[in-house]
């Protein structure tokens, strides 16, 4: 499931895992950006990209039992995961998967975008709606270019990857168990429609090892115009020790 081939030269690997609708190209510019000893990996889901003839998942479970599977060779080396909105639950969950079959954990787990799993959700539920209710929210979330919500062609093709990556955040229930002991990064936008500030919070809860929250201005995409702040908030984190956000 990842982008480019896992680097054997490689000290460290970075998997990028997308938000809804999105792919791995989100990330394309990144491998160039990061110190040479780290190599970024982006995720491409069935549905998106070069794998837009598969059938994408609407479920979370059976896509994170997935990525276990095709990433368990990655990890013959550190590696941390980043994933923005959809991608931050994935990222979440994966490694909680991860850590059940008793697989190498990541050194650090970077969510962006995204409320703490278990908070209610903020946005009206999507993966049933017709399809002008969902592009009006694709509107409000601010991350699909006006000229591809208004071209029909492009918009049946994009439309049942969009659904299924609802249904996966929208049939998610957050199972409780213990705490994760991984340092958690959580970058948030200042002016998020879908996340809460307070929600971004909760994330403190979900490891014993120690979470920072970052704050970046811009909406719930803040991911592409604020790209150069992202990417220097993810390289902080994974040089830097873990502290607990008070």
């Amino acid at each position: 499931m990842t982008g480019p081939d896992a680097g054997r030269d490689a000290g460290a690997r970075l998997f990028c895992l997308p938000y809804a609708g999105g792919g791995a190209a989100a990330y394309r510019d990144w491998p160039g950006l990061f110190p040479g000893g780290i190599q970024v990996c982006p995720v491409e889901l069935p549905g998106r990209g070069r794998r837009l003839v598969e059938t994408p998942y609407s479920r979370l479970r059976p896509l994170v039992a997935a990525l276990a599977d095709a990433l368990r060779p990655a990890m013959d080396r550190p590696y941390a995961l980043f994933g923005h909105s959809m991608g931050a639950l994935v990222a979440y969950e994966l490694t909680r998967a991860l850590r059940d079959r008793g697989l190498p954990q990541p050194s650090h787990l970077i969510v962006s975008g995204a409320a703490a799993p278990g908070t209610r959700r903020a946005r009206p539920v999507m993966h049933n709606a017709t399809d002008d209710e969902m592009r009006d929210e694709l509107r409000v979330l601010n991350g699909t270019p006006g000229e591809l919500l208004e071209n029909a062609e492009l918009m049946e093709l994009m439309l049942p990857t969009l659904r299924a990556d609802f249904s996966v955040l929208e049939t998610y229930v957050y199972r409780k168990a213990p705490p994760l002991d991984v340092p958690l990064t959580v970058l948030g936008g200042t002016a998020d429609p879908s996340v809460e500030i307070s929600a971004l919070q909760g994330w403190r809860d979900r490891t014993t090892a120690g979470s920072r929250l970052r704050l970046i201005a811009g909406d719930h995409f803040f991911l592409h115009p604020a790209a150069a702040e992202v990417i220097a908030a993810v390289r902080d984190a994974l040089a830097a020790e873990p502290s607990t956000t008070p």
